[in-house]
Protein backbone atom coordinates (compact mmCIF):
# COMPACT_ATOMS: atom_id res chain seq x y z
CA UNK A 1 0.00 0.00 0.00
CA UNK A 2 1.41 3.41 -0.78
CA UNK A 3 1.90 5.91 1.44
CA UNK A 4 -0.34 8.38 -0.32
CA UNK A 5 -3.05 5.49 -0.23
CA UNK A 6 -6.15 6.01 2.50
CA UNK A 7 -5.90 4.07 5.52
CA UNK A 8 -9.54 3.07 5.15
CA UNK A 9 -11.49 2.65 2.25
CA UNK A 10 -15.39 1.82 2.49
CA UNK A 11 -17.04 1.57 -1.19
CA UNK A 12 -20.95 0.98 -1.45
CA UNK A 13 -21.17 -1.00 1.69
CA UNK A 14 -24.36 -2.37 2.22
CA UNK A 15 -25.32 -4.53 5.57
CA UNK A 16 -28.82 -5.42 6.37
CA UNK A 17 -30.34 -6.65 9.20
CA UNK A 18 -33.22 -8.64 8.09
CA UNK A 19 -35.49 -6.28 6.55
CA UNK A 20 -33.79 -3.16 8.15
CA UNK A 21 -31.20 -1.74 6.23
CA UNK A 22 -28.42 -0.62 8.65
CA UNK A 23 -25.90 0.72 6.35
CA UNK A 24 -27.23 1.96 3.03
CA UNK A 25 -24.82 2.50 -0.12
CA UNK A 26 -22.33 4.03 2.33
CA UNK A 27 -18.85 5.22 1.00
CA UNK A 28 -15.90 7.03 2.85
CA UNK A 29 -12.14 6.80 3.14
CA UNK A 30 -10.03 7.99 5.75
CA UNK A 31 -6.36 8.78 5.08
CA UNK A 32 -3.28 7.94 6.72
CA UNK A 33 -1.64 9.53 9.32
CA UNK A 34 -4.56 12.16 10.82
CA UNK A 35 -7.59 11.57 13.16
CA UNK A 36 -11.04 11.01 11.23
CA UNK A 37 -14.08 11.41 13.76
CA UNK A 38 -17.28 9.16 12.50
CA UNK A 39 -20.05 10.31 14.03
CA UNK A 40 -23.93 9.51 13.99
CA UNK A 41 -26.96 8.99 16.46
CA UNK A 42 -27.67 6.00 17.48
CA UNK A 43 -28.77 3.58 15.08
CA UNK A 44 -27.43 5.49 12.59
CA UNK A 45 -25.32 2.25 11.00
CA UNK A 46 -22.11 3.61 12.13
CA UNK A 47 -21.12 1.12 14.94
CA UNK A 48 -21.73 -1.94 11.50
CA UNK A 49 -19.67 0.00 9.33
CA UNK A 50 -16.81 0.44 12.19
CA UNK A 51 -17.28 -3.24 12.47
CA UNK A 52 -16.83 -4.03 9.62
CA UNK A 53 -13.77 -2.21 8.88
CA UNK A 54 -12.13 -3.97 12.24
CA UNK A 55 -12.84 -7.31 10.32
CA UNK A 56 -15.96 -8.75 12.81
CA UNK A 57 -18.55 -8.44 9.90
CA UNK A 58 -18.17 -9.48 6.26
CA UNK A 59 -20.11 -6.34 3.34
CA UNK A 60 -22.50 -7.88 2.24
CA UNK A 61 -22.24 -6.09 -0.67
CA UNK A 62 -19.51 -3.28 -1.89
CA UNK A 63 -16.12 -3.01 -0.70
CA UNK A 64 -14.06 -2.60 2.54
CA UNK A 65 -10.41 -2.14 2.44
CA UNK A 66 -8.19 -1.17 5.59
CA UNK A 67 -4.35 -0.54 5.22
CA UNK A 68 -5.03 -1.72 1.49
CA UNK A 69 -6.20 -5.61 2.99
CA UNK A 70 -9.61 -7.23 3.31
CA UNK A 71 -10.34 -6.95 6.94
CA UNK A 72 -12.04 -10.64 6.49
CA UNK A 73 -9.41 -12.02 4.21
CA UNK A 74 -6.69 -11.07 5.28
CA UNK A 75 -7.34 -10.87 8.93
CA UNK A 76 -3.97 -12.99 9.75
CA UNK A 77 -2.21 -9.97 7.99
CA UNK A 78 -4.27 -7.10 9.16
CA UNK A 79 -4.63 -7.97 12.87
CA UNK A 80 -0.53 -7.01 13.83
CA UNK A 81 -1.20 -3.63 12.26
CA UNK A 82 -4.23 -2.27 13.87
CA UNK A 83 -5.56 -2.05 17.64
CA UNK A 84 -9.49 -1.81 18.45
CA UNK A 85 -10.39 0.06 21.47
CA UNK A 86 -13.92 -1.26 22.65
CA UNK A 87 -16.52 0.67 24.74
CA UNK A 88 -16.96 -2.13 27.04
CA UNK A 89 -12.92 -2.46 27.35
CA UNK A 90 -12.85 -6.32 26.06
CA UNK A 91 -11.55 -7.58 29.62
CA UNK A 92 -12.32 -10.28 31.55
CA UNK A 93 -13.74 -9.64 34.89
CA UNK A 94 -11.84 -11.17 37.39
CA UNK A 95 -8.45 -10.03 35.82
CA UNK A 96 -6.68 -7.25 36.96
CA UNK A 97 -5.69 -4.29 34.96
CA UNK A 98 -2.37 -4.44 34.44
CA UNK A 99 -2.38 -8.41 33.97
CA UNK A 100 -4.67 -7.85 31.31
CA UNK A 101 -2.64 -4.91 29.84
CA UNK A 102 0.69 -7.45 30.10
CA UNK A 103 -1.33 -10.40 28.25
CA UNK A 104 -1.88 -8.02 25.51
CA UNK A 105 1.38 -7.00 25.35
CA UNK A 106 2.40 -10.69 25.05
CA UNK A 107 0.45 -11.53 22.05
CA UNK A 108 2.48 -8.94 20.21
CA UNK A 109 5.82 -9.19 18.56
CA UNK A 110 7.04 -5.67 19.55
CA UNK A 111 4.52 -4.15 22.34
CA UNK A 112 5.12 -0.73 24.08
CA UNK A 113 6.92 -0.99 27.96
CA UNK A 114 3.54 -1.78 29.77
CA UNK A 115 5.14 0.31 32.65
CA UNK A 116 5.17 3.43 30.86
CA UNK A 117 2.19 2.65 29.52
CA UNK A 118 0.28 2.47 32.44
CA UNK A 119 1.78 5.59 34.15
CA UNK A 120 1.32 7.49 31.31
CA UNK A 121 -2.69 6.51 30.89
CA UNK A 122 -2.81 6.37 34.95
CA UNK A 123 -3.70 2.98 35.50
CA UNK A 124 -1.14 2.76 38.23
CA UNK A 125 -3.18 3.68 40.37
CA UNK A 126 -5.53 0.52 39.69
CA UNK A 127 -3.45 -1.73 38.27
CA UNK A 128 -4.22 -4.56 41.12
CA UNK A 129 -8.01 -3.90 41.27
CA UNK A 130 -10.49 -6.22 39.09
CA UNK A 131 -11.52 -5.68 35.70
CA UNK A 132 -15.13 -5.46 37.12
CA UNK A 133 -14.17 -2.95 40.21
CA UNK A 134 -12.96 -0.54 38.11
CA UNK A 135 -14.56 2.86 37.07
CA UNK A 136 -16.20 3.88 33.96
CA UNK A 137 -13.25 6.11 33.06
CA UNK A 138 -10.80 2.95 34.28
CA UNK A 139 -12.19 0.81 32.13
CA UNK A 140 -11.54 3.61 29.07
CA UNK A 141 -8.47 3.76 29.85
CA UNK A 142 -6.99 0.58 30.07
CA UNK A 143 -9.08 -0.08 27.27
CA UNK A 144 -7.31 2.40 25.19
CA UNK A 145 -3.72 0.92 26.15
CA UNK A 146 -4.83 -2.45 25.28
CA UNK A 147 -5.12 -1.02 21.91
CA UNK A 148 -2.27 0.80 21.61
CA UNK A 149 0.33 -1.67 23.58
CA UNK A 150 1.21 -3.29 20.04
CA UNK A 151 2.07 -0.20 18.20
CA UNK A 152 -0.55 -0.20 15.46
CA UNK A 153 0.05 1.76 12.54
CA UNK A 154 -3.74 1.94 12.72
CA UNK A 155 -6.22 2.08 15.78
CA UNK A 156 -10.32 2.49 16.21
CA UNK A 157 -11.04 4.21 18.83
CA UNK A 158 -14.48 4.14 20.53
CA UNK A 159 -15.23 6.85 22.93
CA UNK A 160 -12.19 7.10 24.64
CA UNK A 161 -13.05 9.36 27.23
CA UNK A 162 -16.30 8.24 28.26
CA UNK A 163 -16.44 8.15 32.17
CA UNK A 164 -12.84 10.49 32.87
CA UNK A 165 -12.51 13.54 35.10
CA UNK A 166 -11.19 16.41 32.97
CA UNK A 167 -7.59 15.71 32.99
CA UNK A 168 -7.53 12.06 32.29
CA UNK A 169 -9.54 13.42 29.18
CA UNK A 170 -6.88 15.99 28.47
CA UNK A 171 -4.44 13.49 29.15
CA UNK A 172 -5.75 11.07 26.47
CA UNK A 173 -6.06 13.91 24.28
CA UNK A 174 -2.71 14.66 24.31
CA UNK A 175 -1.99 11.08 23.54
CA UNK A 176 -3.90 10.55 20.59
CA UNK A 177 -2.79 13.79 19.26
CA UNK A 178 1.37 12.50 19.69
CA UNK A 179 0.12 9.34 17.76
CA UNK A 180 -0.90 11.10 15.09
CA UNK A 181 2.32 13.37 15.17
CA UNK A 182 4.51 9.78 15.14
CA UNK A 183 2.10 8.66 11.72
CA UNK A 184 -0.26 6.82 13.34
CA UNK A 185 -3.68 6.66 11.91
CA UNK A 186 -6.47 7.41 14.67
CA UNK A 187 -10.50 6.25 13.82
CA UNK A 188 -12.45 8.16 16.66
CA UNK A 189 -16.52 7.66 17.50
CA UNK A 190 -17.49 9.59 20.18
CA UNK A 191 -20.74 11.55 21.54
CA UNK A 192 -18.28 14.44 22.63
CA UNK A 193 -18.75 16.36 20.04
CA UNK A 194 -16.31 19.21 21.53
CA UNK A 195 -14.00 16.16 21.32
CA UNK A 196 -14.40 15.74 17.69
CA UNK A 197 -14.14 19.38 17.19
CA UNK A 198 -10.96 19.66 18.72
CA UNK A 199 -8.78 16.65 17.47
CA UNK A 200 -10.68 15.46 14.37
CA UNK A 201 -8.48 16.37 11.01
CA UNK A 202 -11.75 15.41 9.11
CA UNK A 203 -14.97 14.55 10.40
CA UNK A 204 -17.45 11.84 8.20
CA UNK A 205 -21.20 12.78 9.56
CA UNK A 206 -23.28 9.06 9.23
CA UNK A 207 -27.40 9.06 9.76
CA UNK A 208 -29.52 6.25 8.44
CA UNK A 209 -26.61 3.94 7.09
CA UNK A 210 -25.43 6.73 4.47
CA UNK A 211 -23.01 9.69 4.27
CA UNK A 212 -24.43 12.99 4.66
CA UNK A 213 -21.69 15.53 5.34
CA UNK A 214 -18.32 15.13 5.17
CA UNK A 215 -15.68 17.68 5.80
CA UNK A 216 -12.88 19.36 8.26
CA UNK A 217 -14.39 20.90 11.52
CA UNK A 218 -13.50 24.48 9.97
CA UNK A 219 -15.43 23.13 6.58
CA UNK A 220 -18.21 22.28 8.38
CA UNK A 221 -18.73 24.78 10.58
CA UNK A 222 -17.82 28.30 9.19
CA UNK A 223 -20.66 30.18 7.39
CA UNK A 224 -18.61 32.62 5.45
CA UNK A 225 -20.93 35.67 5.97
CA UNK A 226 -23.37 34.02 7.62
CA UNK A 227 -23.90 34.85 11.21
CA UNK A 228 -25.53 31.99 13.24
CA UNK A 229 -27.73 33.32 16.53
CA UNK A 230 -28.80 30.40 19.45
CA UNK A 231 -31.84 31.46 21.06
CA UNK A 232 -32.31 29.49 24.77
CA UNK A 233 -35.89 30.42 26.35
CA UNK A 234 -37.33 29.71 29.63
CA UNK A 235 -40.42 27.60 28.29
CA UNK A 236 -41.46 26.22 25.32
CA UNK A 237 -41.61 27.80 22.07
CA UNK A 238 -45.14 28.91 20.59
CA UNK A 239 -46.51 27.06 17.47
CA UNK A 240 -45.03 27.60 14.47
CA UNK A 241 -42.25 29.40 15.89
CA UNK A 242 -39.53 28.93 13.61
CA UNK A 243 -42.27 29.40 10.80
CA UNK A 244 -42.90 32.81 12.39
CA UNK A 245 -39.56 33.99 13.19
CA UNK A 246 -38.39 32.87 9.34
CA UNK A 247 -41.12 35.12 7.99
CA UNK A 248 -39.80 38.09 10.02
CA UNK A 249 -36.43 37.50 8.64
CA UNK A 250 -36.92 36.95 5.65
CA UNK A 251 -36.19 34.35 2.36
CA UNK A 252 -32.18 34.35 3.52
CA UNK A 253 -32.50 32.78 6.92
CA UNK A 254 -32.92 29.52 8.21
CA UNK A 255 -34.15 28.72 11.63
CA UNK A 256 -33.89 25.16 12.96
CA UNK A 257 -36.04 24.27 16.12
CA UNK A 258 -33.19 22.27 18.13
CA UNK A 259 -35.62 21.50 20.61
CA UNK A 260 -38.39 22.99 22.63
CA UNK A 261 -36.32 25.17 24.10
CA UNK A 262 -33.75 26.46 22.21
CA UNK A 263 -33.80 27.73 18.16
CA UNK A 264 -30.75 28.15 15.56
CA UNK A 265 -30.99 31.04 13.14
CA UNK A 266 -28.49 30.85 9.97
CA UNK A 267 -28.60 34.05 8.15
CA UNK A 268 -26.74 37.52 6.82
CA UNK A 269 -24.22 38.61 9.02
CA UNK A 270 -25.52 41.98 9.67
CA UNK A 271 -26.08 44.27 12.14
CA UNK A 272 -30.05 43.58 12.40
CA UNK A 273 -30.48 40.18 12.44
CA UNK A 274 -29.96 40.60 16.17
CA UNK A 275 -32.66 43.01 16.73
CA UNK A 276 -34.94 41.61 14.58
CA UNK A 277 -34.47 38.19 16.91
CA UNK A 278 -35.07 40.47 19.91
CA UNK A 279 -38.20 42.03 18.56
CA UNK A 280 -39.63 39.16 17.43
CA UNK A 281 -39.02 37.86 20.99
CA UNK A 282 -41.10 40.55 22.18
CA UNK A 283 -43.85 40.38 20.17
CA UNK A 284 -44.41 37.13 20.96
CA UNK A 285 -43.95 36.82 24.62
CA UNK A 286 -41.16 34.90 24.35
CA UNK A 287 -38.14 35.19 27.32
CA UNK A 288 -34.55 34.65 26.41
CA UNK A 289 -32.67 33.20 28.57
CA UNK A 290 -29.62 33.14 26.57
CA UNK A 291 -28.86 34.77 22.74
CA UNK A 292 -25.34 34.46 21.38
CA UNK A 293 -24.55 35.41 18.20
CA UNK A 294 -21.09 33.40 16.81
CA UNK A 295 -20.21 30.62 14.61
CA UNK A 296 -21.86 27.48 14.82
CA UNK A 297 -20.25 24.66 16.58
CA UNK A 298 -19.99 21.10 15.42
CA UNK A 299 -23.03 20.50 17.78
CA UNK A 300 -24.72 23.01 15.59
CA UNK A 301 -24.24 21.43 12.39
CA UNK A 302 -24.87 17.65 13.68
CA UNK A 303 -28.31 19.18 14.84
CA UNK A 304 -29.28 20.59 12.15
CA UNK A 305 -28.10 17.72 9.94
CA UNK A 306 -29.76 14.67 11.64
CA UNK A 307 -32.62 16.73 13.84
CA UNK A 308 -31.18 14.10 16.53
CA UNK A 309 -28.85 14.81 19.28
CA UNK A 310 -25.55 12.64 19.77
CA UNK A 311 -25.28 10.00 22.68
CA UNK A 312 -23.73 7.30 23.95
Amino acid sequence: MSASAPAVEVDGLVMRYADTVAVDDLSLTVDRGTITAVLGPNGAGKTTTLETCEGYRAPQQGTVRVLGLDPRRDRRDLLPRIGVMLQDGGAWSGVRAREMLDHVARLHAHPLDTAVLADRLGLDECGRTPYRRLSGGQKQRLGLAMALVGRPELVFVDEPTAGMDPQARRTTWALLEELRADGVTVVLTTHYLEEAERLADRVHIIDRGRLIASGTPLELTRGGEVATIRLVVTKPFPPGAPESLRARLGERTEVQQLDELSLLVTGPADSTTLAKVSAWCEEHDVLPETLSLGQRTLEDVFLQLTGRELTS
